[in-house]
Formats: structure tokens, C-alpha cells, sequence
């Protein structure tokens, strides 16, 4: 496609994506809230650092009040608590008949499609270790999957064109017939990184520890016990084996989790962003809007989910302040988890 594709959030994914499709001649316009990173971008340019990737893309750039135009591929890659807010914005400038993918954690995909259409918007999964680590700077932390597909599993010509797209950034990226097995998995595999962000630790330092292996494995069984109740075949990557998790095969969930803690201890992004939301941030998470919707629809489902359930809550008291990260948290989940 010679039309500009409009990645709307330059942070940790957006950025990663918009400068990688400059950097191969594809005309991209990034939107971002943060003034003086679309500045940076701008004038001095995108600088890319880590192990991955190491180059300085310069890039159009502007604030969502200064963007004019309209576009027929979005992508959206805002965090997904700000989601709704980002399509008020977002969808006066997305042409008739264009799409948006989301490429975002959790579900908000159904919350896109009821806005403007299933028609008109596509999945995306995303699981490379990046960190918007200040503006004008993003850490590219590890390669890992990357995933495009349509709601309903049509293999469609747009679908192809975004796959090559995304190729750009991860070459081993897939286009897929279950986006919805893909979101799932990151659902699962989001909820365990959820759990490593109770304390001060790595990922991989935090999932290797034994005494709380059952936190790990309870949260892990429930997301794929809702899996199961909506009628979708989670999908693995990365480690995460979520039919181990489903059958809560004790052996199985520890050679995954075993894989997850190889695979992080293999990038430069060694807490999860959640970690970086309450540790460095001091923002709100994505909690509600991953976690809570699972707790949520587990209550339409009459799905006990008390592993899912209290994760949640001691994320918020550690977002209002009223408990610190540490691995007591995880002592604390583990009686309810045996």
C-alpha cells in the first residue's frame, strides 16, 4: 500500500513498528500524546537501542490535535486501558472503508469491532520485549511472536499486506486463521507476568522461584478454564504451553514455565511493563482492562476465578499506594493457589 499508515501510540510497540516500516521506505505518520517525544521524533529522530536493533529513524510525528488527514490502516498501539479514548480520537481520521489493528494486550479487538465493525478491524499479536524509555528512546529488548489475523479466520488479501508489514519487524511474524487462540495465549502468559510484577524481581527471576510455582500455575488454568467456556483454542509461543495449563498437568506446566523463565532471561527487557507502569511509571497498569475483563466475564460464566481475582486487587493496592511491591504478595496468593 503507497498510503501512509497511521500508527497511532509511539511508545514501546509503536515506535518499534513505525521505525522499522520507515526505515524499508514505507511512509508511516506516528501520533503520540506525549509532546516531547513526537518533538523528539520529529527533529532528532527515533533512536532504537538494544540488543535487536541499534539506528535512528527520523519520523512525521504529531499530537492527536494536530493531525490532519484520514487513513486506511491504523495501527492502534496505546495501552489498552486507554483504548476507548484513543478510538474518540482516532476514528475521525480513519477513511471510509479503513481498518484499524490492534496491536495492543488483551482483547480490545471486540471493543474496536463494536465501534466501527468487525469488518473493519483486525487482530494483532505482539509479544517482542520493548520499553518506551524516554522521548525520543525505546529499548527493543527481544525478538519474540508476532501474529495478524482476521476476527472471523478469513485469510484475506489485507491480512497478507499487513503480514508483510510485520515481517518488517519480527520476520518470523505469522498470519493466522485463530487470532483469537493467539490473543488468548497472551491472556494467559499476561496474567503470570502480572504475577512477577507483585515484586521487585525479573520475570525469569520471579517465575523460577519454586515456593510460588502454584500462583503461576493456578492463574495460568483459570485463563484457559474461560479459554475453554468461550469455545477458543488458545495458542502457545515463547514458552507458554496453555494445553498444559488447561489439563493442569503438573509436569507439562513446569516444562513451561521452565521455557518461560529461559526465554527471559535471554532479553534486555527484563521486567515485564507492568513492573515498569508501578515501579518507574507510577501509573496505572492494565489491569482492569486485561485481568479485570477475565474476572469479569468469569463472573458472567459462573467460572470461579479466585487466583485471577485476587492478582487484581493486590495490583490496584499496589497502584493507590497502599501496598509495596515484594515477594510477600506472592507468599500471600500461594495457600489459595495450592
Amino acid at each position: 500500500m503507497s498510503a501512509p499508515v497511521l500508527i497511532w501510540g509511539a511508545g514501546a510497540i509503536g515506535g518499534i513498528l513505525g521505525a522499522c516500516l520507515a526505515r524499508a521506505g514505507h511512509a508511516v505518520q506516528m501520533v503520540d500524546i506525549v509532546e516531547d517525544h513526537v518533538r523528539a521524533m520529529r527533529d532528532d529522530g527515533l533512536a532504537i537501542k538494544g540488543p535487536v536493533e541499534r539506528f535512528v529513524q527520523r519520523l512525521p510525528a504529531a499530537t492527536p490535535d494536530e493531525l490532519e488527514g484520514r487513513y486506511e490502516r491504523v495501527f492502534l498501539c496505546v495501552k489498552a486501558h486507554h483504548t476507548e479514548e484513543a478510538l474518540d480520537m482516532l476514528l475521525p481520521h480513519l477513511a471510509p472503508g479503513g481498518h484499524v489493528i490492534s496491536a495492543q494486550n488483551g482483547l480490545n479487538e471486540m471493543m474496536i469491532a463494536e465501534r466501527i465493525g468487525v469488518e473493519n478491524t483486525v487482530g494483532c499479536f505482539v509479544n517482542y520485549g520493548a520499553d518506551w524509555i524516554g522521548p525520543g528512546r525505546i529499548l527493543y529488548g527481544n525478538r519474540a511472536a508476532v501474529a495478524v489475523g482476521e476476527l472471523d479466520g478469513e485469510m484475506t488479501p489485507r491480512v497478507a499486506e499487513i503480514h508483510a508489514l510485520l515481517r518488517l519487524v519480527e520476520p518470523d511474524a505469522v498470519a493466522t486463521d485463530n487470532i483469537w487462540g493467539y490473543l488468548w495465549g497472551k491472556l494467559g502468559y499476561g496474567a503470570l507476568l502480572f504475577a512477577t510484577a507483585l515484586t521487585p524481581d525479573s520475570m525469569s527471576d520471579a517465575m523460577d522461584r519454586a515456593a510460588h510455582r502454584p500462583v503461576y500455575e493456578a492463574l495460568g488454568a483459570e485463563v484457559m478454564r474461560l479459554a475453554r467456556a468461550r469455545g477458543v483454542r488458545p495458542l502457545g509461543f515463547n514458552g507458554f504451553d496453555p494445553d498444559a495449563f488447561a489439563r493442569q498437568d503438573a509436569g507439562a506446566m513446569r516444562a513451561s514455565l521452565d521455557a518461560m523463565v529461559a526465554h527471559n532471561r535471554k532479553t534486555a527487557k527484563t521486567h515485564s511493563g507492568i513492573w515498569r507502569d508501578l515501579a518507574v511509571r507510577r501509573r496505572k497498569t492494565e489491569v482492569d482492562a486485561q485481568i479485570g475483563v477475565l474476572v469479569e466475564m468469569a463472573g458472567a460464566d459462573g467460572i470461579a476465578v479466585p487466583a485471577l481475582t485476587r492478582l487484581r486487587d493486590l495490583i490496584h493496592e499496589i497502584e493507590a499506594g497502599r501496598r509495596a511491591q515484594s515477594a510477600a504478595l506472592l507468599d500471600e496468593m500461594v495457600p489459595l493457589c495450592a
